[in-house]
C-alpha cells in the first residue's frame, strides 16, 4: 500500500486518479481531522473505488504518520478518523493494533450461498457456517471445516463482479503455529485474493465473539496461496474490546507532485 501524508486540499477525483496510478491494493491520503477527537483523517482508495474502512491501510497509515513525525494526543494510542468514524490504534502491544469496529450480521440469501459454493466448488459438507458481515465493507464469509479446505478453494473461479468480497476461514491443524487460516477472494483491486485483510479478520473476530467462540488470543495466517504469507494477531482485552494487530514495515519513502 501507499500513504500520501499531505492529502490536504486534494479532491476525491485526484485521490482516485493517484490510487489508480500506484496500482496498489490501497492508497491512503492523510489530512487534518474534522474535530478534536481524532489525530488525523484518512481516506482509503483502491485503484477503482473509495473504501469506508480497511485494516491494513489503517495500521499502515498510522505508522507512516508516526514515522513522519506525527504526535498523537495520547502517547499510548492514535485516534484515526475515517468514513466509519474514529478508530483507535493501540501502540502499547508490541505491534500496532486497531480496535475492531462494530460489526453487523446481515440477513443471508440461501440461493446466493449455493451459487457461490457451486462456483468455487466448495463441498457443502465442509461448510460449517455462512454469514454476511458488515463493518464498513460487507463480507460474505464461509467458515469451513479445516484450513486445508480453505486452502483448496480455487480463487481464479471468482471475480469482483460475480459476488463482491468473499471471506473463507477454517481452523488450522493441530500443532500449527497459528489458529486459523483466512483467505479473502475478489478484492476490488482486481487481484485474485488479498494477502492480508485486517477488516475481514476484524469482522470474523467480532462474529466469533458474538457466538462466544473468540478466545483472548488468536493468531491468523493469510496469504499462503499467493506466496505472501502473513500473520494477524487478535487479542481481547478485559473490557471486551477486540484488537487486530500486525507488523508494519516502511519500504520506500519519497515525494511526488499531484
Amino acid at each position: 500500500m501507499a500513504v500520501v501524508l499531505d492529502g490536504e486540499g486534494l479532491s476525491a477525483q485526484q485521490m482516485q486518479d493517484f490510487a489508480r496510478w500506484t496500482n496498489l491494493a490501497e492508497t491512503t491520503f492523510i489530512s487534518h481531522p474534522d474535530g478534536a477527537d481524532a489525530d488525523y483523517r484518512v481516506r482509503i482508495f483502491t485503484p477503482g473505488r473509495e473504501m469506508p474502512f480497511a485494516g491494513h491501510p489503517t495500521l499502515g497509515s498510522c505508522m507512516a504518520w508516526l514515522h513522519a513525525g506525527g504526535k498523537p494526543a495520547d502517547a499510548t494510542k492514535v485516534r484515526q478518523q475515517c468514513a466509519i468514524g474514529v478508530v483507535d490504534i493501540d501502540l502499547s502491544r508490541g505491534m500496532p493494533a486497531f480496535a475492531a469496529p462494530v460489526t453487523h450480521v446481515l440477513k443471508t440469501d440461501e440461493a446466493e450461498r449455493m451459487h457461490i459454493q457451486a462456483q468455487l466448488n466448495i463441498d457443502p459438507s465442509s461448510v460449517l457456517n455462512f454469514v454476511k458481515l458488515d463493518n464498513g465493507p460487507t463480507w460474505k464469509v464461509f467458515e469451513l471445516a479445516s484450513a486445508s479446505e480453505v486452502l483448496n478453494v480455487d480463487s481464479s473461479k471468482v471475480t469482483w463482479t460475480d459476488f463482491g468480497p468473499i471471506g473463507l476461514f477454517g481452523k488450522a491443524d493441530e500443532g500449527s503455529a497459528h489458529d486459523y487460516e483466512v483467505r479473502m477472494l475478489a478484492p476490488s483491486s482486481g487481484m485474485s485474493e488479498d494477502p492480508i485483510t485486517g477488516s475481514l479478520n476484524a469482522a470474523i473476530a467480532m462474529w466469533l465473539q458474538s457466538e462466544d467462540r473468540l478466545p483472548e488470543y488468536l493468531v491468523v495466517a493469510q496469504g499462503r496461496n499467493i506466496a505472501r504469507e502473513g500473520r494477524v494477531v487478535i487479542q481481547t482485552d478485559q473490557e471486551g474490546s477486540v484488537w487486530i494487530g500486525g507488523e508494519v514495515h516502511i519500504v520506500v519513502e519519497g515525494e511526488v507532485s499531484l
